[in-house]
């Protein structure tokens, strides 16, 4: 198993003082972190522009090679690579960029055993959070960590993130539950199924989601002033919270 697409849907829904949810149709990309040289078509470049293109600059360092900012990330949490790495995450789309969210996954075998998640905001901030998982079922694998940065004005700065996670060649899904003093406060859900890493089908997911960056940001400015119009309280940004940590 090489590159892979993941087309599918994302889900949001909000418990706590509005009920409040929304989704929209989205995609991510599947890297083989240990295959990286082969991570280009026509259309699909790493490293330099294109329709989509991946920048190891984005995520976890500023060297050249991903590959090498990942072997450091999991040095600065005194944990080893493993022989099967795979990182998901949104491409940068005609060469622009937003990830809320992108997750690195380590396995023992084809075993998923440890979550990387690589946490964006909109005011410059970034963290890393390390995520043991358990597996729950045949194919579920869920972990839990603290929450440590300012995502939103309308959540708290703490709290805890639950994760369940399901891959395989056919389908992925990633579930994200927020809990703030022990009270299930949002989720979001990511369910898709593969699609072959090739020149066709990245030309294809272009044409599709030329727009999905925009798209990000706006939907999430929207959704942030339909829930101020409900009255919902306004938490504002730590200086601690506005540059990458990591």
């Amino acid at each position: 198993m090489s590159h892979r697409f993941y087309e599918g849907e994302v889900f949001h829904k909000r418990f706590k003082d509005a009920d409040h949810k929304f989704s929209y149709d989205f995609f991510m990309l599947d890297i083989d972190v240990n295959s990286l040289s082969s991570l280009k078509t026509s259309f699909f470049s790493y490293n330099s522009r294109n329709l989509f293109s991946f920048f190891s600059k984005d995520h976890f360092g500023k060297n050249e090679s991903f590959l090498q900012n990942t072997q450091e990330l999991l040095e600065e949490f005194n944990m080893q690579p493993t022989k099967k790495m795979r990182f998901i995450t949104l491409p940068r789309i005609a060469n622009f960029i937003f990830n809320p969210i992108s997750v690195l996954v380590l396995f023992d075998g084809d075993q998923p055993t440890q979550l990387m998640v690589e946490v964006h905001n909109y005011n410059g901030g970034r963290v890393i959070y390390p995520v043991l998982l358990e597996q729950k079922s045949q194919t579920q694998y869920i972990g839990e960590v603290k929450k440590d940065m300012y995502v939103s004005p309308f959540l708290k700065r703490e709290g805890i993130y639950k994760f369940s996670f399901e891959y395989s060649q056919e389908k992925m899904a990633l579930g994200v539950y927020l809990y703030e003093d022990g009270v299930k406060t949002m989720m979001t859900t990511f369910n898709a199924t593969s699609r072959e890493f090739s020149k066709k089908n990245v030309l294809s997911l272009f044409c599709r989601h030329t727009f999905l960056t925009f798209w990000v940001v706006t939907r999430t400015l929207w959704q942030s002033f339909r829930l101020y119009l409900k009255g919902l309280k306004f938490n504002s940004v730590t200086p601690e919270d506005e540059f990458r940590r990591y």
